[in-house]
Formats: C-alpha cells, structure tokens, sequence
C-alpha cells in the first residue's frame, strides 16, 4: 500500500508541475510582451510592429512593445540571436522579413538554425515588390524592357541595397528568365538607388513597393509590373513579371516567430489573435498605404513557405554565384 501511494504522490507531483504549462494559454498575457524588431525604427518592420503592438495592447490590456535590436551588417542577425535565446513563454516574439530568416543565412554564418531554433507562428503582411525603370528609356513592358537591353547591351545597369539584397536577387532572377543582360549596381540603402534611378544614372529597379509608390504618382519613375504573385489592387492594368516571363516572382513577406520550446496553445492563440486585429479594415488601410498587405497565415503555412523560398533563393544565389558585402 505504501508503495501505491509513493507512485501516486508522484503522479500528482507531476501533473502538478505540468499544470501551468497546460493552463497557461488561457490567462495569457499576464504581464509586458516584447516584439523584436531587427532592423531600424522607421523601416517596413518597424511600422508593422508598432502598428500591431498597438492594438494587441487595447485588445489584451497588457503593454506589447517594440524593442529594435539592429544589427549584424544588414543581417538582422543580432535581433535574431537575442530572440532564439529569449525564454519560450511567449513574452519574447520575433517579427523578421524573408531577407533575415530566409536569404542572410546562405551568406553569412549565423549563431542560430532559423528553421531548428523557432516556430513560425504565421506571415502576417507581404510588401509587393515591384519593376520599375527610368523615364529616360523608351521601356513600357516587360518584353519591351527585354527587347531593349538585348539591343543596347552594356547599357542597362539595375541597382540594389546592396550584394545578396532582395532587390539583387530580383534583378538577378529577372535578367536570367529574360535572357538578357544587365549590370548590377550596389548601393548602401535603397534609397541611394532610387535616386540614381530617378536621375538615369540606373535604369532598372526591383525593389519594395512603399518605397517606389511616391515616385511612381509623381512621374519620376515608370512602373512596368508588380514583382509578385498576382496584380496588385491598386494598379489592376499592370501586369506581373510572371504573366511575361513564368516563375519570376520577387517580394517581401514577415512572420512572427516565438522561440522553440514555446507550447503550442501559444502559438495558436498569438496568430489567432494578431490575426483578428489584421482583420479590421482601418489597420489594413493604414498599412495599404503604407505599402504594407497584411497576408496572415498558420504556422504550417509559413514553415513551408520558408523552406520553398529557402531552397528557390539558395538555388538562383549558386548559380548565379552571388557574394554578398
């Protein structure tokens, strides 16, 4: 008999320990949260977070704050490294863009395994990408763009953020679909590229859609098509890359990621949740016009969205033999 009860002691013990792990979710949030925000206040990233953080904090209540953690020479790896080792009680997230968890770790060697040391909660926003070329070349499609650099060859130069940026492998993967050539520019910021491309210095440009959006109304730049997987729904006349030359698709998305560990009630709760204020027409608008879409998915989905454009970059980065700064 007193073995029985020793056993079932135990048992309870047990259970016992166990117990606020299986309750947990239920009175989440109980106290501060923190989004992690690897790149600079002001950047895509950064409004997206506040944005959210905002209103996660009238709905639960609790502070949900953004704290920016830049770094890692364009990487976003120091954000990411403090997030992989923060606690898995969901009160340390991560909001990272494809560059930082899916492109940076085939250039540089990260103290961290994106896809062993998190769990994608779910992509919350995408920011479409689209083509845009100077005022100063008589380019209006896609195929005329084509057409245009296989007649003049040395004369087309793209520009980008820099070696290994989204916008270089946009560059990359278009001249390569379209048969032609083009000269890559490095810049240290897109911005510097832009205004390159909109004195003629540049003559084409991949690159985010917030960032083009202002030019393009002003006519200093010509929008030829969206980079992305289908028109957007403000420029519906304007085709895809993709509608030209198949497959070349380019565009940004971000995720929240928690650490690995984190229980899994967690995680559907925070995307349930996050999803739900993503769903209010005001917030979608604000970030529209921002050149943010909110595009929030599962958890299964992002992870093999990661792994499917890990593999598709990392395909176009070898063979095109890029290095990056």
């Amino acid at each position: 008999m007193n073995y029985k009860l020793k056993v079932t002691g135990f048992l309870l013990s047990i259970t016992l320990s166990f117990a606020p792990t299986i309750t947990f979710g239920q009175a989440y949030p109980v106290k501060p949260i923190k989004i992690i925000n690897t790149f600079s206040p002001g950047s895509v990233i950064d409004i997206t977070a506040r944005t959210i953080s905002q209103k996660l904090s009238e709905r639960w209540g609790q502070q949900v704050t953004v704290e920016n953690r830049p770094g890692g020479g364009g990487t976003g790896s120091v954000g990411t490294d403090f997030a992989a080792k923060s606690p898995p009680d969901g009160y340390t997230w991560l909001l990272a863009p494809n560059s930082a968890m899916i492109i940076s770790p085939h250039f540089v060697k990260t103290p961290f395994d994106v896809f062993k040391d998190f769990i994608p909660v779910g992509q919350i926003a995408t920011t479409p990408f689209l083509l845009v070329v100077s005022t100063q070349i008589p380019v209006r499609t896609v195929q005329e763009l084509i057409d245009y650099a296989k007649a003049n060859p040395g004369k087309i130069n793209y520009g980008s953020s820099g070696n290994g940026s989204p916008q270089h492998l946009g560059g990359e993967l278009l001249k390569r679909a379209g048969g032609f050539d083009m000269a890559h520019i490095p810049y240290k910021g897109a911005a510097l590229s832009i205004t390159d491309l909109i004195g003629g210095r540049l003559q084409v440009f991949v690159g985010a859609a917030g960032s083009l959006l202002p030019h393009i109304r002003e006519g200093k730049i010509r929008l030829i098509a969206s980079a992305g997987n289908k028109r957007l729904a403000r420029f519906p006349d304007v085709p895809t890359i993709a509608e030209t030359l198949p497959g070349v698709e380019v565009d940004a998305w971000l995720g929240i990621f928690l650490p690995t560990g984190t229980p899994r009630e967690l995680v559907l709760k925070i995307n349930a949740d996050v999803a739900d204020v993503l769903s209010v027409a005001e917030t979608r608008t604000a970030l529209s016009n921002q050149g943010i879409e909110t595009a929030v998915g599962s958890s299964e989905a992002l992870a093999e969205l990661m792994k499917t454009d890990f593999n598709r970059w990392g395909r176009v980065i070898r063979e095109a033999n890029i290095k990056a700064d």
